[in-house]
């Protein structure tokens, strides 16, 4: 299939790559499919979350594992429910600051992705974790 895309234009995807949100992207409900895109010049730690739906609307994400290695919520109780079975990945919703440095990641609200079902979720986590925590920031600050 073809998907129009906000930073790369329109490219070539098979159906089986997208992603389906069975607990949508808070504040926009109305769009449940969307594709992992990966920049090879920002390498494996940011990845763009696009819309299968709508070519203007996209998300940065962070792997947390690079961003915050101390970062590891708890998977939800209902996550199987959501996902079905297999192995989970969290991704956070970043933004990124005209400063870089000064760029903030989402630890509130993760997305969990299931890579097998091909289904993901935003959580909302029960923690008292910040919305906007800086990207860059010295663990333990």
């Amino acid at each position: 299939m073809k998907l129009k895309t906000r930073d790369f234009g329109e490219i070539e995807l098979a159906e089986e790559e997208l992603f389906t949100f069975t607990q949508p992207l808070f504040g926009f409900e109305d769009y449940k499919t969307f594709a992992l895109l990966f920049d090879d010049e920002l390498g494996d730690e940011l990845v763009f979350l696009q819309s299968a739906q709508e070519p203007g609307l996209r998300f940065i994400l962070s792997d947390p594992a690079a961003v915050k290695p101390s970062y590891h919520p708890p998977l939800p109780e209902n996550a199987e429910a959501l996902l079905g079975k297999g192995e989970y990945c969290w991704w956070l919703v970043t933004v990124v600051a005209p400063d870089f440095k000064e760029s903030t990641v989402n630890l509130r609200s993760p997305i969990l992705f299931n890579p097998v079902t091909r289904k993901a979720a935003q959580i909302l986590l029960e923690d008292d974790l910040p919305v906007r925590s800086k990207m860059f920031e010295e663990e333990g600050q």
